[in-house]
């Protein structure tokens, strides 16, 4: 049976989840505190298999070379933000937090479509908006959306950042995220998890 497990990580406090399936793991946007992360991972006896990242600023990336290292996995990213990882610049860490966070370049270039790892099988979508190389993974089975900093609950990622377009941000929300079941569980990257339904209805930046 799958599971998630949600921790409040890095200097931003960034969802990284970690979706589990038996002991098979996935890590999503590790941004920062490996050693929680490691910690919850042994708990749960579990295997990671990779680190999945919606895009790749900082407060999303923050924990990935201990990571990688310590359980000898590999990362997935857009090519869109391929050169981000390795530059402090691009992924704002010298704007925001006055240190650089770097890694090496990710395995692996998320595109759209099904994607299958170790006993995982999920959908990528590209999303832009918040970041050019947002995307998001949508685990159908278990209606589960895992949306990056897209879509919060009653909220939207900010777009005034370098790559950061509001058109192709309410494009990613009404045509991919909103086009979904009503009963889709939104885990976004910052803050409470939501439903579909919910934004819908309640969102005051982009309602139905």
């Amino acid at each position: 049976m799958m599971d998630v497990i949600g921790l409040s990580v890095g200097p931003l406090g960034t969802n990284c989840y970690i979706v589990l399936n038996g002991k098979d793991a996935l890590i999503i946007d590790p941004g920062g505190d490996a050693n929680q992360i490691i910690e919850v991972l042994n708990a749960q006896n579990a295997s990671p298999k990779a680190i999945l990242l919606t895009h790749a600023h900082f407060d999303h990336i923050g924990a990935v070379e201990e990571l990688r290292s310590y359980f000898n996995i590999e990362v997935y990213l857009h090519d869109n933000e391929k050169d981000w990882l390795g530059d402090a610049a691009l992924n704002r860490s010298l704007a925001f937090i006055g240190n650089p966070v770097q890694t090496a370049h990710a395995e692996h270039d998320l595109k759209e479509g099904d994607l299958t790892v170790a006993s995982f099988t999920f959908e990528v979508i590209h999303t832009p908006g918040h970041s050019p190389g947002s995307v998001s993974f949508i685990f159908h089975n278990e209606n589960w959306l895992f949306g990056g900093d897209v879509l919060f609950r009653e909220g939207i990622g900010r777009t005034d950042l370098p790559g950061g377009d509001m058109e192709q941000l309410e494009a990613s929300i009404r045509q991919k995220f909103y086009t979904l079941n009503d009963a889709y569980i939104v885990y976004p990257g910052h803050g409470p998890k939501t439903t579909i339904e919910n934004e819908k209805r309640n969102n005051p930046f982009i309602r139905d």
